[in-house]
């Protein structure tokens, strides 16, 4: 269940911000808080863990930003005080950079974590220039940032998509563009003979996206990995983003990728507070070109 609830919040200490959020992304990750809480942690939760607003106030040691800059913020919400969706939260500043030049704050608050995810995925596959990733989802938000990230890079990519949206995954840089299906990790040997050499699932294929992976790749899945023992000598290295949530660098890299128009930031729909449990229903029923953004 959701519902708007009142709760203090406190004043930043040292190395904090206190931002007036004004947009809040809704992901995969809020719906699973939703549905089985934070461990340890006492309800109400708050989910969210894309922000983007004003400056409020900076804690003691803060001179990168001030009082009415427009930010977005990458929030963790298993800390007692929750995540970024509230018109209030307190996080560290090394969390929260600039939104990039041209965005609106809606479009800003779809890019923190899915940036961070994106380069985490792609620094935990280390592939070199001329090698070859495979790209579940190629149409979903988190794709269409490794994918022109993984190009960047100077690696060939093979995703795939639905017939409408091929165009729209193309337009991302993907190399090769194969239907989306219950066939596509096999499908991709047919463009990669011995299989790809890193293969990110944004789709949760898990197991089934083996056939895509040569003898001795790795997988990237975006969430935990319950599926067993590998094969073939292919390795799993998940994407824990929750510990990257500080790194500024990271926060500037996607910032000015988005500012040039290399990641195409994308606003399925917006919604008041009051109707945050349709954001939220929107997510879970799939099928969205972005996300849905909870407005304050």
């Amino acid at each position: 269940m959701l519902d708007v609830v009142e709760r203090p919040v406190r004043e930043p200490g040292p190395g904090e911000v206190r931002l007036a959020v004004k947009a809040a992304a809704v992901n995969p990750t809020d719906i699973g808080l939703r549905e089985r809480g934070a461990e340890g942690l006492e309800p109400p939760w708050v989910p969210g863990m894309d922000a983007a607003g004003l400056v409020e106030s900076v804690g003691e040691g803060v001179d990168r930003l001030h009082a009415g800059d427009e930010v977005m913020a990458a929030v963790s919400p298993r800390r007692p005080e929750g995540g970024a969706q509230a018109e209030l939260v307190v996080v560290p500043a090394a969390s929260v950079v600039p939104i990039p030049d041209g965005a609106t704050l809606e479009q800003a608050a779809t890019l923190p974590m899915n940036g961070l995810t994106a380069v985490l995925s792609l620094e935990l596959l280390a592939l070199a220039p001329g090698q070859t990733l495979g790209v579940s989802g190629g149409a979903g938000l988190l794709a269409s940032y490794v994918i022109p990230i993984a190009k960047l890079r100077g690696l060939r990519v093979v995703t795939d998509a639905a017939p409408d949206d091929e165009a729209l995954v193309r337009a991302a840089g993907a190399d090769v563009v194969l239907p989306r299906g219950e066939g596509f990790p096999a499908a991709v040997r047919d463009v990669v003979l011995d299989g790809v050499d890193g293969f990110v699932d944004t789709a949760l294929l898990k197991r089934d996206a083996f056939p895509a992976i040569r003898d001795g790749g790795a997988l990237v899945p975006v969430r935990s990995w319950d599926a067993g023992e590998p094969e073939r000598g292919i390795e799993i290295r998940p994407v824990l983003v929750f510990g990257v949530l500080e790194r500024t660098d990271w926060l500037e890299q996607v910032r000015g990728l988005a500012s040039d128009g290399t990641l195409r930031l994308r606003v399925a729909a917006t919604y008041p507070p009051e109707r945050a449990a349709d954001a939220h229903r929107a997510m879970e029923a799939g099928g969205l070109r972005g996300r849905a953004v909870i407005v304050f």
